[in-house]
């Protein structure tokens, strides 16, 4: 008889039971295995709290609750099990039975996870982000269906800090970008080509060496990344642009594999699945504020972009939202354009000023 690691895991969670000893009011627990994984490393900060929060915490919120169930936790991080364009086919087959999963990577299959990339400039702070996506995933029954259709219970969204330009030259106005190459994410090229700038894609690792060789002229970048990439020393006029904190995916656990857990255990998995959405916002926060100190510290010249010119660059994008609608609904989701609207809604809702309503034409 062939038994998957699926099947051997619920017999494991039937079958294993150890007594404790010299404890008073001890009685018998059962121990049930569970993988926690990442295709990225714990010094991420939306990987981070997958250990912080729900692998450290967990057991002892079951014992706090009087519960005879404890989780006996296999990690695997930094591509152990699967590299960054798997992690939500690891979640789906049951490769790992929970993890950080990011829909970025999944633009085709994950498009209403993916509506903070068609909606810059909207927030102001990663608690806003954070909230409004996890919101909407609480409450809208399209975005529960986009995680039901790959067998993924989700829990909470993992944010970044907005975008800033690292550059070799100073930028003192928005004429300065016109004819500049600027490497970064595939994602970001309709952000800045109505500005004159082209994109060249490029991974993280590659950067610093193409801005140093002059494949670039610099990058769009978070701050939080640019920082231990060092590409303050190549690119060392860094334009505090901020095109508002975004979510990008999260933390999501296998359907199957929650279904067969315990109420009680099922009850502590969410509600620390929630928390780490609060953990992950209050880590950007605390080391944004950290980097563009260090930034300035280490010899880059530190400049805020005017609000009229960031006005300016939104007023000169396309109409991100209403592409964003019509791509969705071309995939199947055939009420895209409500999602839009109460996607806006729900920003304002959540205390954010949008620079532009991406929903205003649809």
């Amino acid at each position: 008889m062939n038994i998957t690691r699926r099947t051997a895991v619920t017999m494991m969670i039937s079958a294993t039971a150890a007594p404790l000893v010299g404890v008073r009011g001890a009685r018998a627990q059962t121990v049930i295995p569970l993988t926690m994984a990442s295709s990225h490393p714990l010094t991420i900060a939306w990987v981070a709290p997958l250990r912080t929060i729900i692998v450290e915490r967990s057991n002892a919120l079951l014992e706090e609750r009087g519960s005879p169930y404890r989780i006996d936790w296999t990690e695997a991080y930094a591509g152990t099990l699967y590299n960054f364009n798997d992690t939500l086919n690891a979640v789906t087959s049951g490769l790992t039975d929970m993890g950080w999963i990011g829909a970025l990577f999944e633009p085709a299959r994950l498009p209403l996870q993916n509506i903070m990339y068609s909606t810059p400039f909207a927030t102001q702070t990663v608690a806003q982000a954070t909230a409004t996506m996890n919101r909407l995933n609480a409450e809208l029954a399209s975005m529960q269906r986009e995680w039901a259709r790959h067998d993924v219970t989700f829990f909470g969204s993992c944010v970044s800090d907005g975008y800033h330009l690292f550059t070799r030259r100073p930028i003192e106005s928005l004429a300065d970008l016109n004819g500049m190459r600027l490497m970064g994410g595939a994602v970001l090229a309709p952000w800045v080509e109505s500005l004159g700038i082209a994109l060249v894609a490029s991974a993280l690792p590659n950067m610093y060496n193409q801005i140093q060789t002059g494949v670039g002229e610099g990058a769009i970048m978070i701050g939080t990344g640019a920082y231990p990439l060092r590409l303050h020393e190549v690119a060392p006029f860094v334009t505090k642009v901020d095109t508002g904190p975004l979510t990008f995916g999260g933390f999501g656990i296998n359907t199957d594999t929650f279904n067969r857990l315990p109420a009680d255990v099922q009850q502590v998995l969410s509600e620390l699945g929630m928390e780490y959405s609060v953990e992950n916002a209050r880590i950007i926060t605390e080391l944004e504020a950290q980097v563009f100190e260090l930034f300035a510290n280490e010899g880059a010249t530190v400049t805020d972009m005017p609000e009229d010119q960031r006005q300016e660059w939104a007023d000169r994008l396309p109409d991100l939202g209403l592409a964003w609608a019509e791509a969705t609904e071309r995939s199947g989701v055939a009420d895209a354009r409500d999602i839009m609207r109460q996607f806006m809604q729900t920003l304002r809702e959540e205390g954010a000023t949008p620079l532009r309503d991406w929903s205003a034409n649809l």
